[in-house]
């Protein structure tokens, strides 16, 4: 790769860091110049303060300042992130309400005094779930489950626990269940663990009828060697009258885990969405519908986005209760039917803001304003990656569109703010959100639907950061033949030496217009940075 620097015209790193914190400061201006010294032309400053700035402390402001300093007088571009799309706690932070909701239908809650609770509270719907019981290895009320054993000397509670001894492969139980379609659903189960190797792997799985993606997809978080630790799932059946199960480790390859305790119930008005775009009624069973403030007090989750700061979501807490105050038309005894919209977390506490509602819109463009003042900066990174909930939402559906247009139509108006912000910045956005062989798909996560089309929300001058090494010649021809140059995301914490390849790939493409690389690490791993460099441009 030697004079590929005269085709990589931008050289850049990813710097995730917290300026908040002045220790960081010199860290980052260090950092900068070691990359100055390898060749390196521009950053992306990836700050979660940067969505918060009217709330950051006045340190932030020289912290920031100090660090664009140095930057300029290294003749390093920056590139800051905004307008999420996808990780949006920061956005959220300022109103978790704006989070994108999935749609729960005529839960039944039943007063009792002045209280309504949902009618189910307490109901246990896995009768095997104290896994007390199993035949010739068979667990009594399952389906099924891979190699296991009773243990009886080792348990939670009760009489056994359900023992894995990992060698390789699944260690599962597993139950197909008919649940009513559109209904918030939470399991807890007790795990011990020692030594096991995958525990980053032990999940909740709930697979629905027909060829769509799963529903629950939060981690665990169980560790190797854990005592009895009681961990917690939430998912919505969405349209499928019925799921099936899958609860335990995948790809295990070494020590023992332990399940007892297996509670799957149904749960009302966790983490419940307040919005306008994301209505909540009560209604009884002969369809009178009641009013908010009159008929029952205003329903709030409290902890919602709430824990444990603004913007952060929790997996599961105990939900709230419907108040029924003084002369409301309900009476003691009486059978509600309750819908309402709640957040959902994926993975490590994601939760995805609305994609259509104006105050999403209003705090974008606000944010590219401040940080323009903050940092005048060479360009804006659009942080649009990894959308997996979306389209669900009533504005969404009420726009009849699907979800790839409805992102298109975002994208496109945040490239519209960010034109009036600062007409001659440089724009760049990450791929994978609209690249048809990544995430711009079907039926993707959480997404109603199909996210085909997103792509046309992009103007052609919106420079593309691919990180689709995966399928590399195709996203890399479907994007130049589109008219967008193109960044490359490489190393990401593994062989500095790849993006050899993949430069190849593009050179074999005509180029495919890429026009530079990022050293990218999520680890905050700059130990490669000068050879990720050497491999690059030589």
């Amino acid at each position: 790769m030697k004079h590929q620097d005269a085709l990589l015209r931008h050289r850049w790193l990813y710097v995730a860091q917290n300026l908040q914190v002045t220790e960081n400061v010199p860290k980052v201006i260090e950092l900068l110049r070691r990359a100055k010294a390898a060749g390196y032309n521009g950053l992306v400053l990836a700050d979660y303060k940067l969505n918060i700035l009217d709330r950051v402390p006045d340190h932030y402001f020289k912290n920031a300042a100090t660090v664009k300093q140095a930057a300029t007088e290294l003749g390093l571009g920056i590139y800051p992130t905004v307008c999420s799309g996808g990780y949006d706690s920061g956005l959220l932070a300022h109103d978790p309400n704006l989070a994108e909701g999935l749609p729960v239908k005529d839960a039944v809650f039943v007063v009792k005094g002045k209280t309504a609770t949902l009618e189910s509270a307490g109901v246990n719907l896995l009768p095997g779930g104290a896994l007390d019981e199993a035949r010739s290895g068979n667990f009594t009320g399952w389906d099924f489950n891979d190699a296991a054993a009773l243990d009886t000397s080792v348990k939670k509670s009760g009489a056994a626990a359900l023992r894995f001894t990992a060698t390789s492969g699944n260690l599962r139980v597993s139950k197909r269940l008919a649940l009513p379609p559109f209904r918030q659903y939470h399991l807890s189960v007790w795990i011990k663990t020692e030594g096991f190797k995958s525990a980053g792997e032990i999940h909740c799985t709930v697979l629905p009828g027909g060829a769509k993606a799963n529903l629950c997809h939060s981690n665990a978080g169980v560790k190797p060697t854990q005592d009895w630790t009681q961990h917690h799932f939430v998912f919505n059946t969405l349209d499928s009258p019925s799921v099936t199960l899958y609860l335990g480790g995948w790809g295990a390859v070494g020590g023992t885990l332990w399940l007892d305790d297996v509670r799957l119930e149904e749960v009302g008005l966790l983490n419940v969405v307040r919005r306008a775009g994301c209505p909540l009624t009560v209604r009884s069973d002969d369809g009178t519908v009641y009013t908010e403030g009159r008929d029952f007090e205003k329903i709030v989750d409290p902890r919602m986005g709430n824990v444990p700061w603004p913007g952060e979501f929790e997996v599961w807490h105990a939900p709230p209760s419907i108040a029924i105050p003084a002369g409301s038309r309900i009476r003691d005894g009486q059978r509600l039917r309750v819908s309402y919209y709640h957040a959902i977390t994926i993975y490590d506490g994601q939760v995805s803001a609305s994609l259509v509602d104006p105050a999403v819109f209003a705090l974008h463009k606000d944010q590219l304003q401040r940080v323009q003042k903050l940092l005048t900066p060479q360009g804006f990174f659009l942080s649009h990656d990894e959308l997996r909930t979306a389209g669900w939402s009533a504005d969404s559906q009420a726009t009849g569109k699907t979800p790839g247009a409805l992102l298109a139509e975002n994208v496109k108006t945040c490239i519209a703010y960010a034109r009036q912000t600062a007409p001659r910045a440089e724009l760049v956005a990450w791929s994978d959100m609209f690249d048809p062989f990544h995430n711009a798909v079907d039926n993707y996560y959480l997404v109603r639907g199909s996210l085909a089309g997103s792509w046309e929300g992009l103007a052609k001058d919106v420079q593309i950061m691919n990180w689709n090494s995966g399928k590399a010649k195709e996203s890399l021809d479907f994007f130049a033949k589109r008219g967008h140059s193109q960044i490359l995301a490489g190393y990401y914490d593994s062989n500095p030496s790849a993006i050899k390849g993949w430069l190849a790939t593009a050179k074999a493409l005509g180029g495919a217009r890429v026009t530079g690389v990022m050293y990218t690490t999520w680890a905050n791993n700059y130990s490669q940075l000068e050879a990720f460099a050497k491999a690059a441009w030589g």
